[in-house]
C-alpha cells in the first residue's frame, strides 16, 4: 500500500580509494555499478543514493561549512548531541551533560564504546582534540566554528571519567545544540594526515571512492556501535529535481532527496512502488531586501508586499505542496508566536497602487513602470537554481510588473548569489535559510542586527537592535520567546523581508528500500534508520 507521511514538524579534486588506518581496522573498498538493485551478486546490500551537489567535496569539515555539512549528511561523522523532530535536542556521541548555574561550565559525559572507522577509541582526548582543532582550523576556511563554540573556550579532557569539559566566557543559552551543528562533529584527527583523502568520524558509512561531479562511494563502518543496514552506497549527484525522479522510476537509484518539482513529487505520491516522506521543516525562503538601494523607501517595499500573492504561489502547479506560505521570518511550525503576529501588507493589489500612487511613486510617461524620483523602478532579482527560488522569483515578477514595479533576474550560481550579497548588488535577493541551525534562531535573527556582520541588507531598526540585545543575554525560555515574537513584528511592520514561504523536505523511495525518513533538521540523510526491504 501506498504510504506518504507528512510530520510536523561538495571542491574539484578526485579522491582515490584509500585504506583508512590507524589504531587498527580498515574501511577500504568500492561499491561496484549496479542497476538500482539493493543487493549484488555476491550478496551484498548496496543503497543507491541520488541528491543534489550543494558542494563536491568531503574534505575537511573544518574547512568549509558544505564540507561539514556533507560529512554528516552521508553518514561520515557525528556529533556529540543532535535534533529529534521537534527540534529538542538529544544525546548523540554523548550520554550526558550537566550545566552549572551560569551557563559557562558545560561537562559531558561520552558514551562508551565508540570508536573512529580507522579503529581508534574515541576518548575524551580525542574528542578534545577535535573541538580544539576545528576552531583553530576554522578561520582558515569558512566553516564559522566561532558561531557555535568562541574560540576562547577551553575544553578539558578527563579519559578516566571519560568526560569533557567546557568552560567559555559568555554565557551559552544551550551550549549543546550548538555542538550539534554539522561543523562540530568529532573527528579523529591525530591519524589524519591528508584530509584531501577522506574524513575519519565514527559515521556508519566510510568515503572510498570519489569521482569529481559525479558522486562517491561509500562502504560500512566496520568499527560502527550498531548494526549498519547497508554494505556500500553509491551517492550520484543529480542536480535536476526531474533528473532525480527519473533515476528513482528506472531503478538507477533507490532513493533520492528533495525532488522540487510538483508534478513528479504528485505522481510518486501517486504510485505504489514509491514512498513520499515529507517534513516541514525549519528553513524559510526568502529575499533579502537591499535597503541602500530604491527598497529604502518605505512606501515602496510595503507595497511590494502587498502587491505579491503568496498564497497563490505556494499554491501554484510549479510549488504547490513544496512549501508553505506565511509572512514572517521564522517558520509557523516552530514555537515562536506565529499566531499571535500580525500581518498588516496582505495581498491587495489595488491598495498597493493606491500606496505608491499617494507618495507620488507613478507612471509619468506612460510605460507602465513607475518611477522614483524620475527614475523607472527596476528592481535587481538576484537568485539561484535551488529549492525552487528561481520560480518564486519568477512568479514575484510577474506580480510586481503587474502594479508597475520593473525587474530584471540576474540568475546564476549559488557562489553568484553569495557574491551579489556581500557586495551589496541587488535589490532582492533569494535565499533558503535553516532557521535554527543550532536548535534556537539567534543566529538567523543576527541577520538583521545592524551591529552584526550578517546584516547584508544594510536593515537598522533601534528597538530591533535592543531586543536583539537583551536576546543574547537571556537565558529563560519562556522569555526568550516573547523577545522573538516582538523581533519578528518588528521586520513584518518595517517591510524588511520578502518571505516566500516554509520549505518542505523530502525524501523519496522505491520498494528496494524498507524505511526511510527525513529529518526536520537538514543534518541527516545517510543514517541506519534507512534499511533494505526485506
Amino acid at each position: 500500500m501506498k504510504r506518504t507521511k507528512l510530520f510536523a514538524l561538495g571542491l574539484a579534486m578526485t579522491m582515490a580509494a584509500t585504506a583508512l588506518t590507524g589504531c587498527g581496522g580498515s574501511n577500504s573498498g568500492s561499491a561496484d555499478a549496479g542497476t538500482g538493485t539493493t543487493q549484488t551478486a555476491d550478496g551484498e546490500k548496496v543503497l543507491k543514493f541520488g541528491c543534489q551537489m550543494y558542494s563536491d567535496g568531503l574534505i575537511d569539515p573544518a574547512a568549509q561549512t558544505n564540507c561539514a555539512w556533507n560529512a554528516m549528511r552521508y553518514g561520515i561523522t557525528e556529533s556529540l548531541f543532535k535534533f529529534a523532530d521537534d527540534m529538542s535536542v538529544v544525546p548523540w556521541l554523548a550520554e550526558s551533560c550537566d550545566v552549572s548555574p551560569d551557563h559557562k561550565t558545560w561537562t559531558i559525559k561520552l558514551k562508551d564504546g565508540i570508536k573512529f572507522s580507522d579503529g581508534c577509541d574515541m576518548t575524551a582526548t580525542k574528542v578534545k582534540e577535535s573541538l580544539d582543532r576545528v576552531r583553530a582550523e576554522g578561520p582558515n576556511g569558512s566553516s564559522t566554528p566561532e558561531k557555535f563554540l568562541e574560540y576562547e573556550a577551553e575544553v578539558t579532557a578527563d579519559d578516566a571519567a571519560n568526560t569533557i569539559t567546557i568552560t567559555t566566557q559568555t554565557a551559552y543559552i544551550d551550549l549543546t545544540g550548538n555542538l550539534a551543528h554539522p561543523v562540530m562533529a568529532i573527528t579523529d584527527v591525530a591519524d589524519t594526515s591528508d584530509w584531501n583523502n577522506g574524513t575519519i568520524g565514527t559515521g556508519p558509512y566510510v568515503a572510498s571512492k570519489f569521482t569529481d561531479r559525479v558522486g562517491y562511494d561509500l562502504v560500512k563502518n566496520e568499527n560502527y556501535y550498531e548494526a549498519v543496514p547497508y554494505d556500500k552506497v553509491e551517492l550520484l549527484y543529480m542536480g535536476d529535481a526531474s533528473a532525480k525522479a527519473m533515476a528513482l522510476q528506472n531503478g538507477q537509484v533507490d532513493l533520492v532527496e528533495n525532488i522540487t518539482n510538483v508534478s513528479d513529487i504528485q505522481k510518486l505520491q501517486e504510485d505504489d512502488n514509491f514512498t513520499v516522506d515529507i517534513a516541514s521543516g525549519v528553513r524559510t525562503g526568502f529575499a533579502w531586501i537591499n535597503q541602500a538601494g530604491v527598497l529604502g523607501n518605505d512606501t515602496l517595499r510595503k507595497a511590494m508586499l502587498m502587491a505579491i500573492d503568496y498564497e497563490t504561489i505556494c499554491q501554484s502547479n510549479t510549488i504547490g505542496g513544496l512549501y508553505t506560505a506565511g509572512f514572517s521570518v521564522l517558520p509557523s511550525s516552530l514555537s515562536y508566536n506565529y499566531d499571535k503576529l500580525t500581518n498588516p501588507y496582505e495581498y491587495d493589489p489595488e491598495a498597493a497602487m493606491k500606496l505608491m500612487d499617494e507618495a507620488g511613486i507613478v507612471d509619468t510617461d506612460g510605460d507602465g513602470i513607475r518611477e522614483i524620483d524620475g527614475q523607472n523602478i527596476n528592481l535587481t532579482v538576484v537568485s539561484y537554481e535551488n529549492r525552487l527560488l528561481n520560480d518564486f522569483a519568477d512568479a514575484q515578477s510577474q506580480y510586481l510588473n503587474k502594479v508597475g514595479i520593473g525587474t530584471t533576474a540576474k540568475y546564476g550560481s549559488s557562489d553568484d548569489q553569495w557574491t551579489s550579497l556581500v557586495a551589496g548588488e541587488y535589490d532582492l535577493n533569494q535565499n533558503n535559510w535553516t532557521t535554527v541551525a543550532t536548535g534556537d534562531p539567534i543566529d538567523y535573527m543576527a541577520n538583521w542586527y545592524s551591529k552584526c556582520d550578517s546584516d547584508y541588507c544594510g536593515y537598522e531598526n533601534a528597538d530591533y537592535d535592543a531586543l536583539y540585545e537583551q536576546l543574547l543575554e537571556e537565558m529563560d525560555a519562556d522569555k526568550r520567546v516573547e523577545l522573538i515574537t516582538e523581533m519578528q513584528q518588528i521586520l513584518i511592520d518595517d517591510a524588511a523581508v520578502l518571505v516566500d514561504g516554509y520549505y518542505n523536505s523530502s525524501m523519496i523511495y522505491s520498494k528496494n528500500v524498507g524505511y526511510a525518513h527525513i529529518h526536520t533538521a537538514d543534518y541527516y540523510w545517510l543514517s541506519t534508520e534507512i534499511t533494505p526491504a526485506d
